[in-house]
């Protein structure tokens, strides 16, 4: 990914330190959590939390709420006032130096008169980036890479997004026993995972810009694919399924409610005319790609910039057989299936163990009597 690191200086200058500052690591702690208060309602933009020092008393804190309102560097600025003379801001994204939908940040920190700024990443949004440097010229010092691995993970999507052009951000989503098994050996799956978890998938939902599954999927288990109950996205995400004979029939609820809440089919150039008519004349776009890649161009020509795949097991196996998948949202529920039941992955071609993927943990902690673990592909680090 490029950077301009000449101007900005490097994401990991601040781990030169033999330590961090305790008040300045425990700022960008608060900084990421309040940056992910933004989840689903600030895309495009990335998630960020800022934090006002004086010393190390923490004097004021803010996140970017919703898209093309403030952002967090000047909502914390403005709830500090005069106590962010002299102060250092700590963000888990370098200040932007632009003019979007606000002012950039940097003239409200130079104007702020805060001296120090620690940010956790460099921007390469090549619109907004350069904003180290603009404070470096007026003065303020600036070090960055704090909890870069967090920050970068934090926001993924967007870096992903600004790396790579020819498809989305994938995220796979699934549940499964700890033996592996999405499905008992009837093929009944609801419910692997229990309440807290299927709550914690709305939330995941609200952040990505379209909702994947396969055609199987959508007939046997008839999903709504929307976002309920936890968070209101500031746009419902596109419900996506690949479905090559387009045979979805109209009563299944990704078409009957196609005029409320987008679905689009990603067919073939084989499927019958007669099942892409009926689809497109209930409100359903369709796409005719040649590949499992080429629907992913499609999608990201749409505007789709992150991808949440919620299965079946088929489609799961070929994103990933295919290194299309860039994160896992992995539920492990407390149950043993054993031999028989469905496999997770059925189809995914094996590795030696010396050339076997290894995914980096992102986080991992208990969703009621379930596991959750997000896992990365690799981290997207400006700069690396």
């Amino acid at each position: 990914m490029s950077s301009e690191a000449s101007a900005s200086g490097s994401d990991s200058e601040y781990n030169k330190r033999a330590e961090p500052l305790p008040a300045e690591q425990m700022a960008m702690e608060r900084a990421l959590d309040l940056a992910r208060r933004g989840w689903g309602r600030v895309a495009p933009n990335p998630l960020v939390g800022a934090v006002v020092l004086a010393g190390d008393a923490v004097v004021a804190a803010g996140y970017h709420a919703e898209f093309g309102g403030p952002h967090a560097e000047v909502v914390a600025l403005r709830a500090a006032g005069e106590r962010a003379r002299g102060a250092t801001l700590v963000v888990n994204l370098e200040p932007c130096a632009h003019h979007g939908k606000t002012p950039p940040c940097t003239e409200a920190i130079i104007a702020a008169g805060v001296t120090r700024v620690v940010a956790a990443i460099s921007d390469p949004d090549p619109d907004a980036r350069g904003g180290a440097a603009a404070l470096r010229a007026h003065g303020v010092t600036v070090s960055l890479g704090l909890l870069r691995e967090a920050a970068a993970a934090l926001n993924a999507p967007f870096l992903f997004a600004r790396e790579q052009a020819e498809r989305p951000f994938v995220a796979l989503k699934l549940a499964t026993s700890i033996d592996g098994r999405i499905a008992d050996a009837a093929g009944s799956s609801q419910w692997v995972s229990g309440e807290a978890a299927r709550e914690h998938v709305h939330w995941v939902r609200a952040g990505f810009d379209a909702i994947a599954v396969g055609g199987t999927t959508a007939l046997r288990d008839n999903p709504q694919l929307t976002v309920r109950g936890v968070v209101t996205p500031r746009r419902p995400p596109v419900r996506v399924v690949f479905d090559r004979r387009a045979m979805l029939n109209l009563g299944v609820q990704l078409v009957s409610t196609a005029r409320e809440v987008p679905t689009w089919v990603m067919s073939s150039l084989d499927a019958p005319s007669s099942s892409v008519a009926q689809l497109e004349n209930s409100g359903v776009r369709v796409f005719r790609p040649t590949t499992l890649r080429d629907g992913l161009r499609m999608l990201r020509d749409a505007g789709v910039q992150s991808l949440l795949c919620e299965g079946g097991g088929a489609l799961g196996a070929r994103l990933l057989a295919d290194g299309l998948v860039d994160r896992l949202y992995w539920v492990q529920a407390p149950v043993w299936l054993g031999e028989g039941a469905v496999p997770a992955f059925p189809g995914v071609p094996p590795h030696p163990l010396a050339a076997a993927p290894r995914w980096t943990p992102v986080e991992r902690r208990a969703l009621g009597s379930d596991t959750l673990l997000v896992l990365d592909r690799r981290l997207c680090l400006p700069g690396s």
